[in-house]
């Protein structure tokens, strides 16, 4: 860490102090009613362009919330950690120049898959239904690419159950706009996701599937994820934004997919309602429609996969309500919305629109304040009654 950076931090939490000590003797804030869980939280830049400083200041915010995880026996083994950021163009469009190809201009997609990593039968047969389902909906592969990582950082039993990381490279040869090329990318996964259940393999997981944005997560503490993904180290890997999680798993044994961030969110807390959530979706599925999924709506159905976690369960209908052409702010506004009865002080337009989204929706409900992107937003809010605090600079 350099000196200014060093310095630079110091001086935050100085000013992070000071004006703890100032809301503290207004009333407006004590200590006592802090709540331990995960950590989460986003770096963004403002004015959108990528650049090298928001990965490395995500990583080292990831880094400041190792005390919100749980380490095992072994000192190695964390509940899990990642980050979400941008997908770096051209660090991967470098990778397939040096495979003997040109990439073609416009972005191209990534998908970060987790496979099984002891059955090799299963892992072929993963990898052939991947790239079949692509070719199928007719997009071009580059290939596929091996994930440098050092698996000595971490823990016997983050060891014994590590998946083989591996990324599929896709070209948009057919030349759609970012947006159909990303509802493409969301069919296809389903595709994948629904016809890999149906030959009984575990182990295989779709971390992210997207031409905007990348997953880099695992069951390692907050401090060894940019060491164990040495991606996160190279000088080319920049983007606009970084979602950083560190998990504490309450109610979910730790693994290896339930690392979070998630596809669109990372959270900390839990979603109370989830059961009743689950229930309502499934009861609104038949009639669900769009005209950007079209004739597809049955290979996205069911939304919430049999045995998700409640943070899945969130990720997967935010996901879909944002595929289907809402930005992230409104997501998060239709599932999350405020709590009008608890706040006398809300204008009334904003009650309108909260009493729109509590009516085309049930809420999801509990104490979990939400980092989200949809690629091209990223948003962080507060719980419907505030009972896990945010904070922003």
């Amino acid at each position: 860490m350099s000196a200014r950076r060093h310095e630079s931090g110091a001086e935050f939490v100085r000013q992070w102090q000071a004006n703890s000590k100032r809301l503290t003797e207004k009333g407006l804030y004590d200590p006592a009613h802090e709540h331990d869980s995960c950590g989460v939280g986003l770096i963004a830049s403002v004015d959108g362009k990528p650049r090298r400083e928001v990965v490395v200041a995500g990583i080292d915010a990831l880094k400041r919330v190792w005390h919100r995880g749980a380490v095992d026996a072994d000192g190695k083994t964390g509940d899990g950690a990642g980050i979400h950021v941008q997908i770096p163009q051209e660090f991967f469009k470098s990778h397939i120049r040096r495979t003997g190809h040109e990439p073609s201009r416009g972005r191209l997609a990534v998908g970060q898959v987790f496979l099984p990593k002891t059955d090799l039968g299963a892992q072929e047969t993963c990898r052939g239904i991947v790239e079949t389902e692509i070719l199928h909906f007719g997009y071009t592969i580059y290939g596929w690419r091996q994930v440098p990582v050092d698996v000595d950082l971490i823990g016997e039993k983050a060891n014994a159950t590590r998946p083989e990381i591996e990324q599929i490279m896709i070209a948009n040869n057919l030349g759609v706009d970012d947006d159909q090329f990303e509802t493409d990318l969301y069919i296809i996964r389903r595709r994948i996701e629904k016809r890999v259940l149906a030959c009984h393999i575990s182990g295989f997981y779709i971390c992210s599937f997207s031409c905007r944005s990348i997953i880099y997560k695992g069951m390692f503490l907050a401090e060894q994820l940019s060491a164990f993904y040495p991606d996160l180290l190279n000088g080319r890997f920049v983007s606009a934004f970084a979602i950083y999680h560190q998990r504490y798993s309450t109610n979910t044994f730790p693994t290896w997919r339930l690392a979070q961030p998630f596809r669109m969110l990372a959270h900390n807390g839990e979603i109370n309602t989830v059961t009743g959530n689950i229930n309502w979706s499934i009861s609104h599925e038949p009639r669900m429609a769009s005209k950007i999924f079209g004739d597809a709506m049955e290979d996205i159905r069911p939304i919430v996969q049999s045995g998700s976690s409640d943070s899945e369960a969130l990720d997967a209908m935010y996901e879909v309500l944002s595929r289907a052409g809402r930005p992230a702010p409104a997501v998060k506004a239709l599932m999350i919305p405020e709590s009008i009865s608890q706040n006398a002080t809300m204008p009334d337009d904003h009650k309108a629109l909260f009493s729109y989204c509590s009516s085309v929706m049930e809420p999801w409900d509990g104490p979990a304040a939400v980092c989200a992107t949809d690629g091209k937003w990223v948003v962080a809010g507060m719980d419907r009654n505030g009972l896990r605090p945010m904070r922003y600079s």
